[in-house]
């Protein structure tokens, strides 16, 4: 299974001296029904990932998240790990990190 953070550990992640890259991996309709991302994210598509994933740095952390953390986000950081990456999806997903007072920001990526 692959590796996960809690909201609480992605928070203090995030005010690390060397914070992770947080990707945003939800599909494209799960996108457009709630666009409220984690300030600071990127945003890639899921099905994409092999032709993304070569412009992650390789000494760095990547958190990666979907809607409730569960196959989509999985299946991303299953790929990244297979390519030698350190990355972790968010236990919950987004609407996990809202629930539980995660800031978002609107208005794009």
């Amino acid at each position: 299974m692959p590796n996960s953070v809690s909201v609480e550990n992605l928070r203090e992640l995030l005010a690390s001296p060397a914070p992770p890259i947080v990707i945003d991996v939800r599909r494209q309709q799960a996108f457009a029904d709630s666009p409220a991302t984690i300030p600071g994210s990127l945003r890639r598509l899921p099905e994409s990932v092999e032709s993304w994933a070569s412009e992650l740095p390789t000494d760095g952390q990547i958190v990666v998240y979907c809607v409730h953390g569960h196959q989509v986000s999985q299946g991303v950081v299953s790929r990244l790990q297979q390519i030698g990456l350190r990355a972790a999806f968010l236990e919950g997903g987004i609407e996990h990190w809202k629930s539980h007072g995660g800031p978002v920001q609107h208005g794009g990526v």
